[in-house]
Parts: structure tokens; sequence; C-alpha cells
């Protein structure tokens, strides 16, 4: 039986595969649905779920909505047997964080650790990873500048709190964000850690530094830019991150 009430991100989240069925689903994907589900007689003894389906009908969104909501409202535990099939049979289909151009094969995966935010990548949006340290509020205004100066927002974590875990609301900002800018001055671990799932996520990544030696190894392959934090170095970042965010729009 329901076990437990839904948050309001894994209701989002139950919305999204929905549509994803709605989009992509013929009636043997919600009979095996069903039958992976224990929910075959809620979709089988549905009166209007397969015939609106096989005849187009207007109401076959709403009718496969609630039929999903159903089949997690009788086992919480279908929410990621849903999302599990819909990945293995539609992957291509799930929606994607990415902002950069992808080089090849795209994958599909659930974190274990954080949250998927329900909202998805707002093109407006750059996030700021920065040491939390006073040295760098002047550095964060030089890029909320520039980004304001091609109409587009800058935010930092610190300046947002939705989750009670920081890392949470660490990991949405990245996953809504269409640029992530990454200062790896001071070889900062949270940075390296934060740039590291930007990448994952397939984010526009524009690192910073004021000393090339704090670019990890790693990533010495990728083009970086060197400023100075004083007041004619902050304006040429500045100059510089204005042009790439236009590029990147």
């Amino acid at each position: 039986m329901f076990h437990k009430e839904l948050s309001s991100e894994e209701r989002q989240r139950l919305i999204r595969l929905s549509r994803i069925a709605v989009k992509n689903f013929n009636a043997g994907d919600w009979q095996i649905l069903g039958a992976e589900t224990g929910g075959l007689q809620i979709i089988t003894g549905h009166d209007r779920l397969l015939r609106s389906l096989s005849f187009g009908d207007d109401d076959y969104s709403g009718n496969a909505h609630g039929v999903m909501f159903k089949i997690v409202e009788q086992n919480y535990d279908n929410l990621k047997v849903i999302a599990d099939y819909i990945a293995d049979a539609y992957g291509d289909d799930m929606e994607s964080a990415s902002t950069a151009p992808g080089r090849g094969k795209s994958i599909v995966f659930t974190p274990s650790v954080f949250d998927v935010p329900a909202n998805g990548t707002e093109c407006d949006l750059i996030a700021v990873m920065t040491p939390f340290a006073p040295p760098f509020e002047a550095v964060y205004e030089s890029i909320a500048l520039a980004g304001a100066s091609v109409g587009m927002r800058t935010l930092r974590a610190k300046d947002i709190w939705e989750h009670s875990s920081v890392i949470q609301d660490v990991f949405s900002l990245i996953y809504r964000a269409h640029i992530v800018v990454c200062d790896f001055s001071d070889k900062n671990p949270n940075v390296f850690y934060e740039a590291g799932i930007a990448h994952t996520l397939g984010k526009h990544v524009i690192p910073i530094t004021q000393n090339a030696a704090d670019i990890p190894f790693d990533l010495q392959h990728h083009r970086y830019f060197r400023y100075l934090n004083n007041a004619e170095g902050r304006a040429d970042l500045k100059s510089a991150l204005a042009s790439r965010f236009s590029a990147l729009k």
C-alpha cells in the first residue's frame, strides 16, 4: 500500500514522466508497465485510457496522468519502476539538463545523492561557483555585471536557501543554469566538485582563475581566463565574460 506522501519535487517528477508516456507510449507499453508495477488492473480497468490512446482523443493526456498517479499511490516504490522503464525504453526522450553541445552518445542517469529539480534549464541563468571568502565578493560582482550586460542573471548557492542541504541547493542551481562559471583560484575543493557536476550535466562551463597553477591537471586542456583581483583586472574579466556569455546565449 501507499506508505509515503509524495513531495512536491516527486510530484513534478511524476508529471514529467507522465508527459513522456503521453508522447511515446503505445498500448503495449501500458500493459508492460502495468505488469511491472502490479497496476495492470488500474490500466485495463480504466474506462478511457487505452480507448483514448487508440482514437487519439483529447482526454488521453489527462487519463494518462491520472493512471500514473494511481499506480504510484498504490505503491510508492512504483515511482522508481516507472522512471526505470521509461529510461530503458525511451532514454533519448528523457528531459535533458545539458546546455553544451554533446560529442556523441548521451546517457540517462538517476542521481543517488541529489533530488532532480522540478524545473528544467533556465536559459538566462548563470551559476557562479567561487570560494566563499570576502576577496571574491568583488569578483562575483564583476561576473554579475557581465551577465546583466547581455541580459542574463547570476546566482550563487549562498544566495539561495531552498533545501536543508547546501549541496542540494548547489546541485539544483547547476542543473537549472545555462552557463556555469567556476573560479578555481586557491584550489578550492568545493569548486572542483561543482565543476565536475556541471561537466557531467553537460553545461557550458567557463573556468576562471587568478593563478594558472590552480587549474587542476585534468582541466588544463580547457580554455580558461586568468584575471587579477584588482579594479583593472576585474574590468578585463567583466569584458571577457560578457563576450563569452553573449556567444553562448
